[in-house]
């Protein structure tokens, strides 16, 4: 009788002995836990990411503001006794930003709106001319060129609380930079999100008033009813 009962109890002796070593075995252990901590783990690097890229755009296109307004604010031909300044001239700030932006799209995704803000006939403020170039259908919020031309009803740019004026015989650059955010991650943490930034600087020099001259040959008119991220 126990001859016949001995292979079944071996059987047994043996599934019970694999049993513990499988029990005792911890080879697998550290891929079970990547296995639930690797999505986690991947969702958090994707929003710590999301969120980076999303501060820096802030930065770049405050930075991108204040960068235009400076070098608009400097262009000209300084080998006269009042600058002239050239629709290449403006042209080339453009360019300029464009390089500065050329990672986040700010063409493509954004506007640049440039301003000259001067003193009319009547002592008042007024837009003397305007300059846009982006794809974001975005006026200024200020006014388009010509705004303030008569009267002193216009009363500048910026904070209505505290506007930007210009003085007589002298002119303010107002730049204004609107951009919307494009994700780099699936997650949507911020949506499209839209930015506005805003710069102005003083012109450096004794500088022409009477509006932006044209070159020979022509140069592109970067005119704000054109929505398009290249020079026409």
């Amino acid at each position: 009788m126990s001859k016949i009962k001995a292979p079944k109890f071996t059987r047994l002796r043996k599934a019970a002995s694999k049993l513990r070593t499988l029990v005792r075995d911890n080879s697998a252990i550290a891929l079970t836990e990547f296995a639930f901590a690797a999505p986690i783990t991947l969702s958090m690097g994707m929003l710590g990411t999301e969120t980076a890229y999303f501060a820096i755009s802030h930065m770049q296109m405050s930075q991108i503001a204040m960068q235009v307004a400076d070098n608009a604010s400097r262009v000209g031909d300084s080998a006269l006794a009042a600058q002239v300044v050239t629709e290449k001239d403006i042209n080339g700030v453009l360019v300029g930003a464009e390089r500065l932006g050329e990672k986040y799209g700010i063409f493509e995704n954004g506007r640049v709106i440039i301003s000259s803000l001067q003193v009319n006939a009547d002592g008042g403020q007024w837009i003397a001319w305007q300059r846009c170039r982006g794809a974001k259908v975005k006026n200024s919020k200020y006014g388009t060129e010509g705004t303030g031309a008569d009267g002193t009803a216009f009363k500048g740019m910026g904070d209505p609380a505290k506007p930007v004026t210009a003085s007589a015989g002298t002119a303010v650059i107002f730049v204004e930079v609107y951009y919307t955010y494009d994700h780099i991650t699936p997650f949507e943490l911020f949506g499209e999100k839209e930015f506005q930034y805003e710069a102005a600087f003083n012109i450096r020099d004794v500088r022409d008033l009477s509006g932006l001259q044209q070159t020979n040959p022509v140069s592109p008119v970067a005119r704000c009813n054109q929505y398009t991220k290249d020079l026409a």
